[in-house]
């Protein structure tokens, strides 16, 4: 394999030291899951691209961490939503289309809503696949409800799921920013955009003391570019990221994760 890129080297050059944690999870008032450290229930909602990072190993790097730091974290991984009944669409639309405006303690057309979800997950870790940036310009005129990929519409959806996220302040949510398309895929126009909505949602949107966090993997895939890099793809017509990648990334959402769960979340990398 390559050498590491420097975006890759400077996430492991900056692992701090485990710091200790508390008791088991309890329940809140409402009913969700409020855990204060040592056995956190956590679930990855992912489609493709989250599938190819979750088999580079996320669920042996839990075990061999809980091991090594004598913990009891359970990651689960579940692809939402699913193609039926729903659709296979996970973008900020479907995000806000299921958990805010069809909020409630049943489910919507098959898929769980923050309210079941909170009650059996201490940590909720969402994700769009690539298609998230194929994205047209603005109109001037966005639209939470519409579906359509713009970063006016994108930002007004994101608007309101922080809204919704922090109603469940006792569940910690980890957010990706977009995955990225190749160059052969896209456009300059849309690699611009791409990059323009993960920068958004990590310098902006993204707000310190919160329960809500970012990792930035369109960063990682993109070195800081606008596209995917050739070596960390499938192909160079295949957006999904390959196997030596995923491994790679794998590792660091697996500290990620614990990095947010304690503590240092707002202040690592």
């Amino acid at each position: 394999m390559r050498a590491k890129n420097s975006l890759f080297a400077a996430a492991a050059a900056a692992l701090l030291t485990i710091l200790p944690a508390c008791g088991p999870g309890t329940k809140g008032e409402k009913g969700n899951r409020i855990s204060t450290g040592d056995e956190m229930k956590i679930i990855f909602l992912h489609h493709s691209t989250g599938r190819a990072v979750w088999d580079g190993g996320v669920k042996q790097w839990f075990r061999d961490y809980n091991k090594a730091e004598g913990k009891k974290h359970e990651i689960t991984e579940m692809e939402f939503p699913r193609e039926k009944p729903y659709g296979w669409n996970n973008y900020p639309y479907d995000y806000w289309n299921i958990w805010v405006r069809n909020a409630g303690s049943g489910k919507y057309m098959g898929e769980p809503t923050l309210e079941i979800l909170t009650k059996k997950y201490d940590m909720i870790v969402f994700k769009h696949c690539f298609p998230v940036s194929e994205i047209l310009p603005d109109t001037g005129d966005p639209d939470v409800a519409s579906s359509g990929k713009k970063l006016e519409n994108y930002k007004l959806q994101y608007a309101a799921l922080k809204e919704k996220m922090r109603s469940f302040p006792g569940t910690k949510f980890l957010v990706w920013t977009g995955a990225a398309l190749v160059r052969q895929r896209t456009s300059p126009e849309q690699g611009e955009a791409a990059r323009e909505f993960a920068r958004w949602v990590v310098e902006e949107w993204d707000e310190p003391g919160d329960n809500i966090f970012v990792w930035d993997f369109f960063g990682l895939e993109t070195e800081g570019g606008t596209f995917l890099q050739d070596r960390y793809a499938k192909s160079e017509t295949n957006s999904h990221p390959n196997e030596s990648f995923a491994r790679d990334a794998a590792r660091l959402f697996g500290r990620r994760i614990v990095d947010i769960i304690e503590g240092r979340g707002d202040q690592a990398p």
